[in-house]
């Protein structure tokens, strides 16, 4: 009987273990990187939908102005569609030469979400008038 040299036992089931672990950490980066775009798109939806509410918050005070003239617009704090909404108004008067100039600094502002360990979203619009 001749006496045959050691070989290599194993090797396959040592690469597809290691095979096997590089995927899985692979599997599990793109899942994590995957939830995270979606927060971020989540995110970047629920910005945009704040500006428009803030927009519609201008709106509003623009056409209560327009109801009674010279007056800033009062009213509580707003919600429209699951965000909250505060306009404020300053009203400041000058002279240009005769005529005296009423203008009405507005703000809105529309938040969502939680500011503590949460997603949280803020949008301000800011818009002068004068009447």
């Amino acid at each position: 009987m001749t006496a045959h040299p050691p070989t290599q036992q194993g090797f396959a089931a040592l690469a597809a273990i290691v095979l096997v672990v590089v995927m899985a950490a692979l599997g599990a980066f793109m899942l994590v990187f995957s939830n995270a775009m979606q927060l971020n798109a989540a995110s970047d939806v629920q910005g945009s939908r704040a500006y428009w509410v803030a927009r519609a918050g201008i709106g509003w005070a623009a056409a209560q102005l327009k109801a009674a003239p010279g007056q800033c617009p009062q009213g509580a704090p707003h919600t429209v569609d699951g965000f909250s909404l505060v306009v404020d108004c300053r009203a400041y008067r000058y002279t240009d030469g005769a005529r005296v100039v009423q203008v009405f600094d507005l703000t809105a502002t529309a938040r969502w979400g939680n500011r503590v360990g949460g997603q949280y979203v803020e949008r301000s619009i800011s818009a002068a008038l004068e009447q």
